[in-house]
């Protein structure tokens, strides 16, 4: 614990939403905190302009590129993820949902506690700090055409208007391009300004009005002195005595991306707080589960690893129509088809088409199989059946996918809540040394390779988009459908929460069973399919964890682990990056 010679007394690795939040509330509480960033810092000027800026906006340092956008391969699944100062703030698309009852009820967590009324505050205060719009101000073709496609699946009652992390204006007002001193947190954050409606949210918003962890959590931590190491990779992590793991960690990073000059050095501390999303996590924990570095991590590391229940799908058309589809947030309305599938529209802007690149006419999967849940079935098939039923379709090979994909096409974000999971686990790197990530079917129903409702609210989508265009349209989805890899931007899971050590990764503090100063706070302790866009969900969770922290030097009141469950009172801070005055408004 603090007091001891160690360079800091907190290290958190990575800075996405758990981490930030670890970042400003420990440094509240007096603690000396650094935050290690694989990725780079951006100020707004330095985003891609478009997603053809590939070293700005890819995440593939080795080659150069040093952007926002992550890509990783399983055998079972397609995942994006975020890179960079603000972890995938950078690049979300805005979305803070508060998930439906199931989330809280999952049996993997539910006999621990009521999650959602011991939740329920962090919630408030996650929306607030992350500035939530109930009711944002967008409103053009594609929403109308969301709320169309809603009523004619009989589900237009569940339509809404998404929220959003977004500066509009002051008072609500629409203020494009107008900036102003910071209007949340009375001074103590950055200026900011209107929102202009571009649609390159996830791209890397260079206005300055999306609502990223850099205008929050990390401004104001960096206020109260928190340092954070960009472009820093942790390669190793150990304790400074194996057999008191409690005792201070030794922390080795080395810079992101080197092929030969590494400038490898190591840091101590006496705790760690792993943030570093689900994907960084999980191969971090795995290479030194694997290395029997912390063998006493639990054998359910890797186990729940979720994809949200996803499919990315969309519609298109041929030309580009009058209307400008690519005119708003990156995600602005949704429905729910039925009672565990949610439905929202995605779109990026004028000139950001290499998503178009990744696209190939919607073909119908085969249902799995549950006595082989990891059978693949190749659309060849149903993509074939498709271009006989609609010979049409193939003049859509022409232009190119990817020419003004951003104008002419909506994305359709399918998410369930369905109890179903992948299991990642570790095995040995054929070429060079360590360890790499991949993965089985895991536990529930198998995850779904193609999702039927979805396919039908996107056919339904098409016809309605081509009625108001005058287009001929097509229905699309990515690639790697066609040999039945899922692609999913919600990658979360692999260190739930579990009551003991045989139950989950982590104890019910977010510390890692085993490990009492190891700590997990990123979507990786999510322990079930939210159907929603995780964002909110993660940031709540560490907020509840880090209020249960004790301030530098006092006794800390959460149990010991192996104890009960007992319900921890917040623990107030010493200090506040945000005035009192501004905080009771809240």
């Amino acid at each position: 614990m603090p007091g001891a010679d160690f360079d800091h007394d907190v290290v958190v690795i990575g800075s996405g939403f758990g981490g930030s939040v670890a970042a400003l509330r420990l440094a509240e509480k007096g603690y000396d905190v650094l935050v290690v960033e694989s990725g780079r810092r951006f100020s707004d000027a330095e985003f891609a302009r478009t997603s053809w800026d590939i070293r700005r906006y890819l995440w593939a340092p080795r080659l150069g590129c040093t952007g926002i956008q992550r890509i990783h391969l399983l055998r079972d699944v397609l995942v994006m993820a975020g890179a960079g100062v603000g972890g995938g703030s950078l690049v979300y698309a805005n979305t803070l949902y508060e998930p439906p009852d199931s989330f809280f009820t999952d049996p993997q967590w539910a006999d621990i506690t009521d999650w959602q009324a011991e939740l329920r505050p962090h919630y408030a205060v996650a929306k607030r700090m992350l500035g939530v719009v109930d009711q944002h101000p967008i409103r053009g073709p594609v929403e109308e055409l969301m709320q169309e496609t809603a009523e004619a699946m009989g589900c237009g009652h569940t339509f809404r208007t998404t929220p959003v992390g977004v500066y509009f204006g002051r008072d609500g007002a629409q203020e494009p391009d107008v900036t102003v001193p910071d209007p949340y947190f009375g001074g103590a954050g950055p200026d900011r300004t209107g929102c202009t409606a571009c649609g390159n949210c996830m791209v890397g918003c260079r206005v300055g009005a999306k609502n990223t962890l850099v205008k929050n959590y990390l401004a104001l931590a960096e206020g109260l002195g928190v340092r954070i190491e960009p472009l820093r990779t942790v390669v190793d992590l150990r304790p400074l005595d194996p057999n008191r793991p409690d005792t201070g960690w030794r922390v080795t990073t080395q810079r992101s991306g080197a092929w030969v000059r590494s400038e490898r050095r190591t840091i101590t501390c006496a705790q760690v707080v792993l943030a570093a999303g689900t994907w960084g996590t999980q191969s971090l924990l795995h290479n030194l589960k694997a290395s029997a570095t912390l063998p006493r991590l639990s054998d359910r590391l890797g186990s729940l690893t979720r994809t949200n229940s996803e499919a990315l799908l969309g519609t298109m058309t041929r030309s580009v129509p009058k209307e400008d589809l690519a005119r708003g947030l990156a995600i602005t309305a949704s429905f729910h088809p039925d009672e565990h599938t949610h439905i929202e529209n995605c779109r990026y802007g004028p000139g950001s088409n290499a998503m178009g690149a990744l696209v190939m006419f919607m073909a119908d999967g085969a249902a799995a199989d549950p006595s082989n849940p990891g059978r693949r079935s190749l659309r060849w098939r149903g993509l074939l059946a498709e271009l006989r039923r609609r010979p049409s379709l193939v003049r859509f090979l022409w232009p190119p996918f990817a020419w003004r994909f951003s104008q002419r096409a909506i994305i359709g974000l399918v998410m369930q809540t369905s109890d179903n999971s992948i299991t990642v686990s570790a095995t040995r790197r054929r070429l060079g040394k360590g360890w790499r990530l991949s993965s089985a079917p895991g536990h529930g129903t198998p995850s779904p390779r193609w999702i039927p409702v979805g396919h039908r609210a996107m056919r339904i989508l098409a016809e309605r988009l081509a009625q108001r265009t005058g287009e001929p349209t097509m229905t699309g989805g990515p690639l790697t459908d066609l040999v039945d890899i899922p692609m999913t931007a919600h990658f979360i899971g692999g260190c739930a929460m579990g009551s003991s050590p045989e139950r989950g990764v982590l104890d019910p503090y977010h510390r890692v069973w085993g490990y009492p100063t190891l700590h997990v706070t990123d979507g990786s302790a999510l322990s079930a399919n939210l159907g929603v866009n995780p964002s909110l969900s993660i940031t709540a969770l560490a907020e509840r964890a880090l209020s249960l922290w004790p301030c530098r030097g006092d006794a800390d009141p959460r149990p010991a682990q192996g104890a009960a469950y007992r319900r921890v009172e917040p623990v107030p801070a010493r200090r506040h990056a945000v005035p009192v005055a501004v905080r009771q408004g809240w």
